[in-house]
C-alpha cells in the first residue's frame, strides 16, 4: 500500500485498477489519511482502499441501462458515502445544511461533479416500478420472521409453492407492475387455471393454493412496502369438492404386503429402515429422516425418539414429543443409531418410497401413499380404545380442550404400543 506524507499528513496514493476506468476518470487517487504516524497510516489505509474499490463496485454496477441495477447501485452507493438513499424530491425537501452535506459530498474531477455519485447523493434515479417478479424479490426480504429456523429443505418447501404461483401468473397474464395489476388481468389467471383442471384432472385445491400463495406474495409487499394499493385479489378462490381424504393402510395389508419378506428389499437401507420405524410410530417421514444422534434414545430404560426442533422448524409446537419405539420399528432404529444423513434435511424421500411402493404393487389403492402408515397408526389406537390426549400426544396434533399434565410417560406408552406392534 502506497503512502506519502505531504506536510504532516500521510496519504494514500495508488492507480487506479483498469476495471474502474469507465466510470472514475482519476488514474491515480490520492486520499489523505489523517495522521502524522505511519503505523496509524498503514492501518487506515488498508481500510480506506476496500472502501474505494466498493464505491467503484456500486458506481461501475450503476453504469447499466438496467433500471433495477441501477437502481440498487444508487442506494448502495449513497450508503457507502454515509447517506440513505432519498428520492430527488425529497433530497429537495431535506433541511439547508443536510442539503449542503450530500452536495459536498459528491466527488468532483477538473471542476466537474462525478454524476453517477450525484445522483446517488441527490435521488436522481429513479426507483423502478414494483413488477410481480420484483415483488417476489422483495418477498423474501420482507417475510425473514417466517423462515427463522426452518431448515433447507423445509425453507425450499416454503419458497418453491410461491415462486410456482408468480411464475404462473406472469406466463399467464404478464409481468404486471402491481399498480397496473386489474380484475380482468385476476379473472384470466383464473380461467386459465378453470381449464387447467379441467384438462389435466387437477383439484379445485391446486388453483385455490396459487392464488394463496400469489395473494400472499402481493399483499405483502403492498402492505410491508406501504405502496397503497386496492389489489383485486377478493373472491376469487374455486369451489372445493368433497376433499379426497388419503385412507390408511389396512393391519392386514401391513402385514401381508409391506411386511412381507423381501418386499422392502429394492429400497436403499436408509429408505427401508425410516418405513419400518414409521410403522410403530406414527411419525411424519420428514420427522423421522430429520432424527439426530441427539433425538435416538436407544440406550434408555425405555427406547425411544425424539421429535425435536434441531436445525429446523417443527410442524406446530404439539409436534414436540416422545415417542416409544417397539417392534420392527425398535430393531430398524437400533440399525441407524446416528440417523439417515441420506435424507436428512434433503428432498426426495417420499418421492423414492412412493415410486417404489406404486411400482412393486405395495399400494392398497391408487389413494394410498405412503403417509398412510401415520393414517394406519392412528387407526390401530383409537381400535384400541387409546386415550384421545395419549392418541394425540403420540400423533403430535393438538389437543382440542385444556390441556393438564405431562401426558402418558415412555413406560405408558410401551405398555399400550407393544401389543400393536408389528
Amino acid at each position: 500500500m502506497a503512502l506519502k506524507k505531504i506536510g504532516k499528513t500521510y496519504h494514500l496514493r495508488r492507480r487506479v485498477p483498469k476495471r474502474f476506468a469507465p466510470i472514475e476518470p482519476r488514474e491515480l487517487v490520492s486520499q489523505s489519511l489523517h495522521t502524522d504516524s505511519e503505523q496509524l497510516a498503514k492501518l487506515k489505509a488498508e481500510a480506506a482502499w476496500a472502501e474505494l474499490i466498493e464505491a467503484w463496485e456500486a458506481r461501475l454496477a450503476g453504469d447499466t441501462e438496467d433500471a433495477e441495477r441501477r437502481f440498487e447501485a444508487a442506494r448502495e452507493l449513497a450508503e457507502r458515502r454515509g447517506f440513505r438513499f432519498l428520492p430527488a424530491a425529497k433530497v429537495g425537501a431535506l433541511p439547508v445544511a443536510e442539503l449542503l452535506e450530500r452536495v459536498e459530498a459528491v466527488p468532483e474531477h477538473k471542476g466537474e461533479p462525478n454524476p453517477v455519485e450525484a445522483a446517488a447523493l441527490l435521488g436522481g434515479v429513479s426507483e423502478p416500478p414494483v413488477t410481480v417478479t420484483r415483488a417476489l424479490d422483495l418477498y423474501w426480504g420482507l417475510t425473514k420472521d417466517k423462515t427463522l429456523g426452518k431448515s433447507e429443505d423445509q425453507l425450499r418447501r416454503w419458497k418453491n409453492p410461491r415462486i410456482k404461483a408468480v411464475k404462473n401468473f406472469v406466463d399467464v397474464v404478464g409481468d404486471r407492475p402491481l399498480p397496473q395489476i386489474t380484475g380482468d388481468d385476476m379473472l384470466a389467471f383464473r380461467d386459465w387455471w378453470i381449464d387447467r383442471i379441467a384438462d389435466e384432472d387437477l383439484t379445485p385445491n391446486s388453483a385455490n393454493k396459487d392464488l394463496i400463495h400469489l395473494g400472499d406474495v402481493l399483499k405483502t409487499v403492498n402492505r410491508m412496502k406501504r405502496l397503497g394499493l386496492v389489489l383485486p385479489l377478493s373472491d376469487l378462490s374455486l369451489r372445493e369438492g368433497e376433499a379426497k381424504k388419503r385412507p390408511p393402510f389396512s393391519a392386514t395389508w401391513i402385514r401381508d404386503h409391506l411386511l412381507k419378506p423381501g418386499a422392502l428389499d429394492g429400497l436403499n437401507d436408509e429408505a427401508r429402515a425410516i418405513v419400518l420405524v414409521m410403522v410403530n410410530t406414527g411419525c411424519r417421514p420428514s420427522e423421522i429422516a430429520a432424527l439426530t444422534p441427539e433425538t435416538i434414545h436407544l440406550k434408555d430404560n425405555v427406547p425411544h425418539i425424539s421429535i425435536e426442533p434441531v436445525g429446523r422448524q417443527l410442524k406446530s409446537r404439539r409436534a414436540r414429543r416422545r415417542i416409544a419405539l417397539t417392534g420392527m420399528s425398535l430393531e430398524a432404529m437400533r440399525g441407524f443409531p446416528n440417523g439417515f444423513p441420506r435424507y436428512r434435511d434433503k428432498a426426495g424421500l417420499s418421492g423414492a418410497v412412493n415410486k417404489y411402493l406404486r411400482e412393486n404393487g405395495l399400494l392398497e389403492s391408487d389413494r394410498h401413499s405412503l403417509y398412510s402408515l401415520r393414517h394406519a397408526f392412528e387407526d390401530r389406537l383409537l381400535a384400541a380404545k387409546v386415550d384421545e390426549r395419549v392418541r394425540r400426544d403420540l400423533m403430535g396434533h393438538r389437543l382440542t380442550r385444556e390441556e393438564y399434565g405431562d401426558g402418558a410417560t415412555l413406560d405408558y406408552q410401551r405398555e399400550i404400543l407393544a401389543p400393536l406392534a408389528f
